[in-house]
């Protein structure tokens, strides 16, 4: 996350992440999947905006008209666990301009709500360190304490036990975001665990090496398969990113975002144009479900 303090507010830009491993290694009593997975940050970004409210309420506006600003919302939920466990008793506006799609294995909420924990601590100057913060995110959601241990991590247990890890290299990608979502506990409703999971080791070193072949031979999604039972468009973009030769492609998270792991920064700008130029060609009648989308070039935060 990067932030701002500025005369009258503090700022905050909140990066999506992509999983370059997901394995479900069991399911646990308390309805969640045990996993194991390597998020890396990436450079899409959501920004927050965070001022005084002079009344004492938390209030939150956002551009996408199709996102709820209600208390159910995780950046509302984040403001008010962090208002209960410090007794903090400001308010705050909160302005939210989004830019990571919805409900496409991206953590856009879960970037979000980390954002907010982050903003609000600065902003009313309540002095609580990264791994405090890091602690009241695990209560909000798995993906929320990754992002106080940017710009890569080992995931393990419901994805909120964090272990911080240094890519050898920076990172290229071209995300593929169908116009089509996928809510996460359908995905995780059609997985099946493996009587002998993956443990990760090799994808792990690659990515500390920085060697991009190894990194895409070993890429691993045990949610595809079922997000592709979900959601056909999540196949048919997996295959057509394969067909433009990247180091590796991927679904992320849980859907619907395909990547493309590219080695060079040059090999991403080819790949996003064959991608626009076919996008272009397809016919304007063309209905399948999930097949327009949005195409980013990003790379790994630093």
């Amino acid at each position: 996350m990067l932030s701002e303090r500025l005369a009258d507010a503090v700022v905050v830009r909140a990066p999506a992440k992509v999983n370059l491993y997901l394995e479900v290694l069991a399911k646990r009593a308390d309805g969640y999947h045990e996993i194991a997975t390597l998020m890396v940050a990436v450079s899409l970004y959501d920004t927050l905006e965070f001022k005084e409210e002079t009344t004492g309420d938390v209030r939150l506006r956002c551009n996408h008209p199709n996102l709820s600003t209600g208390p159910e919302n995780l950046i509302s939920r984040a403001a008010q666990l962090l208002r209960r466990r410090t007794g903090c008793e400001q308010g705050a506006h909160i302005v939210l301009t989004k830019r990571i799609p919805l409900a496409a294995g991206l953590a856009g909420g879960s970037t979000d709500a980390a954002a907010t924990l982050a903003g609000l601590n600065r902003l009313w100057r309540l002095g609580l360190k990264r791994d405090e913060l890091a602690e009241l995110a695990a209560e909000i959601g798995s993906d929320v304490p990754f992002f106080f241990a940017t710009p890569a991590a080992w995931c393990t247990g419901r994805g909120e036990l964090v272990e911080p890890l240094v890519l050898g290299r920076a990172l290229d990608f071209v995300v593929v975001c169908p116009g089509v979502g996928l809510p996460t506990a359908d995905v995780y409703r059609g997985v099946t665990v493996p009587q002998q999971p993956q443990n990760g080791s090799e994808i792990r070193q690659a990515a500390v090496a920085g060697d991009i072949g190894e990194i895409g031979r070993r890429l691993h999604n045990r949610l595809q398969p079922p997000a592709e039972m979900l959601c056909p468009a999540v196949a048919a973009w997996h295959a057509r990113l394969r067909a433009l030769g990247p180091a590796g492609q991927l679904m992320s998270g849980s859907g619907s975002s395909v990547f493309a792991l590219c080695r060079e920064h040059e090999e991403a700008l080819r790949i996003a144009r064959e991608l626009r130029v076919a996008g272009t060609c397809r016919s304007r009648t063309q209905t399948e479900e999930g097949m327009n989308a949005d195409v980013f070039i990003v790379r790994s935060c630093s």
